[in-house]
């Protein structure tokens, strides 16, 4: 009851949340959200209707396991009664109901293992239910805020317009407020980086590095690559890490031979006193 109550408000928001797409100018990624969200609806069901079904085996299981133990008690006690009958009688005899006693012991000892198997087989499927309850809910969460979120157009304006205008804190709420919604998008690269810019001029080398990485990993084809790059290698210098960051200042000159980029950064390497490539470092600076 609890999953179907889920689903009927994971539905309404669904709609609602379909509704006030076209007025609050949201991007393909509610889309997406929307057929994560039913998808994860659909397994649920799916896992719902499989959990019913092993409940009831793992219940009937469990029951005939139940009688059976009830029974090997009974007849350790009518076996415990007959030795106690049969105490002069030969030691064979006695051994031979010794023997039926171990036995008897052994298979409780099964019964055990199998109802202790069937416990965990019960937690197992109720932790996955349990988290995959936990993912609907935080894929639900996030489409709501999606749908609340401004206009990504409008929302990166908003940052490039305070990020050039010194506002940093402010841009760089705005710009983490869009990698937030969107992500996914091509502008999401620029974001990373103006982020990375506003933390070098803070002297946060460690972070821009972090972001610089963002751009140059995950937009390689952007137009904020080369200067992401450069950027890096600058910060890499500024942390101490000189062997890492004349590496990333050649690969600069190597990806981008003819950008600007590619300028600064043989000029950055010449004040340095090291060699453009590291081929040519025997040969002293070009």
């Amino acid at each position: 009851m609890k999953i179907q109550r889920t689903s009927s408000i994971l539905a309404l928001t669904l709609v609602l949340g379909m509704g006030a797409t076209p007025a609050l100018g949201a991007s393909k990624e509610i889309i997406q959200l929307q057929t994560q969200v039913q998808a994860l609806q659909d397994q649920m069901s799916r896992m719902q209707q499989s959990f019913d079904e092993r409940m009831g085996v793992m219940n009937h299981l469990m029951e005939q396991n139940a009688d059976n133990m009830n029974k090997v008690a009974a007849a350790m006690t009518q076996l415990q009664n007959s030795m106690a009958k049969l105490q002069t009688d030969t030691s064979g005899k006695v051994d031979q109901i010794s023997g039926q006693i171990q036995s008897l012991n052994d298979s409780v000892d099964e019964l055990k293992a199998r109802l202790n198997k069937l416990s965990k087989q019960l937690e197992d499927m109720q932790a996955a239910q349990q988290s995959l309850a936990a993912n609907q809910a935080a894929n639900q969460a996030q489409q709501q805020a999606l749908a609340q979120a401004p206009p990504a157009d409008l929302l990166y304006k908003n940052a490039v317009r305070d990020y050039n205008a010194g506002k940093n804190d402010l841009a760089t709420q705005e710009f983490s407020d869009y990698l937030r919604f969107y992500r996914t998008t091509d502008l999401a690269g620029n974001a990373y980086f103006y982020l990375a810019e506003m933390e070098f001029r803070g002297a946060n080398y460690a972070e821009a590095v972090k972001n610089y990485d963002q751009v140059i990993q995950n937009f390689p084809g952007g137009n904020k690559g080369a200067s992401a790059s450069l950027k890096k290698g600058f910060a890499l210098i500024e942390l101490g890490q000189k062997d890492d960051g004349i590496a990333e200042l050649r690969h600069v000159i190597q990806r981008y031979p003819k950008s600007n980029e590619a300028l600064q950064a043989r000029e950055r390497l010449r004040k340095l006193g090291v060699a453009a490539t590291a081929a040519s470092g025997r040969q002293g600076v070009p």
